[in-house]
């Protein structure tokens, strides 16, 4: 059968795939098994992924929050949108939870001129700084333009004295890290540069993905307790991670939430937070 992509384009359906991204969700295989059947006796050509998604994403909400919750993830980054500062305080709160130190929305002067360096980190004294390059959409992969890019400004600032953590700190590694994809001439340019590269998918082992459920570090957009006005004013008061609200349970009721509603998002944090 075939279906429509976000892109437009028309490939066929692969229910292999719909049902692995179902049990990353947590959800149990007869969960996942009943979900497929539902979705087998409604699709149609020419349906849209995002028709079948939401579909899957309302079933397993029926289920549990936490697995709905999980299942949305990718969404859930990129809400952390528009322009991606939110997703550059993420991304500084995943290597925190990595034992490193962070700072974001940094201005350092380089050899040439100035540039605005989105996250800088260090761990054992050793600094690197992060390019976050975040895509509303789906479908925008970062091409061999980006590293292209990255390695200059990284050139332009490396080997100079910065104030950062210290007055005399060196950066000495670059990272670049989108909620995407790259395409293959930008991870075979970055790996020959010396660049490290963080994607959705990248590399096989450790990618975003797959340290964001290691580290439990779902962002506050995935709760399906929440409506999106709601992750809105959390995300303004620097709550970023799902796991900081129970950690600060008296932002819910800053945020207007009812007794009974504040009780339902801690419930799903808690069962989000303690998978795996």
């Amino acid at each position: 059968m075939k279906i429509v992509k976000h892109s437009g384009s028309i490939v066929e359906f692969n229910r292999d795939k719909l049902k692995s991204s179902l049990l990353k969700s947590g959800a149990g295989t007869q969960v996942v098994e009943e979900v497929l059947n539902v979705i087998d006796s409604q699709i149609y050509e020419g349906i849209t992924t995002k028709k079948i998604y939401k579909l899957a994403f309302s079933l397993l909400k029926k289920s549990s929050n936490s697995h709905a919750a999980r299942y949305n993830l990718r969404a859930a980054i990129q809400m952390l949108g528009p322009a991606g500062f939110f997703f550059e305080k993420y991304i500084a709160r995943l290597f925190i939870s990595e034992g490193y130190l962070a700072q974001t929305n940094l201005f350092l002067s380089g050899r040439c001129v100035g540039h605005e360096i989105d996250v800088a980190v260090m761990k054992n004294n050793y600094i690197e700084m992060i390019e976050c390059k975040f895509h509303a959409g789906s479908e925008t992969n970062s091409d061999v333009k980006v590293p292209l890019y990255i390695l200059s400004r990284f050139n332009d600032v490396k080997d100079r004295n910065h104030t950062i953590f210290t007055k005399k700190d060196k950066i000495s590694a670059c990272w670049i890290v989108t909620n995407n994809r790259f395409t293959s001439d930008a991870m075979t340019f970055a790996t020959c540069s010396g660049l490290k590269l963080l994607s959705w998918d990248y590399p096989q082992k450790g990618s975003l993905r797959q340290r964001i459920d290691e580290d439990r570090l779902y962002p506050v957009t995935c709760l399906t307790t929440l409506t999106a006005v709601e992750k809105d004013k959390l995300l303004v008061l620097d709550i970023i991670l799902a796991k900081e609200v129970s950690d600060n349970a008296e932002v819910l009721v800053k945020i207007g939430l009812s007794t009974i509603r504040i009780k339902n998002v801690l419930k799903e944090v808690a069962e989000l937070c303690k998978y795996m």
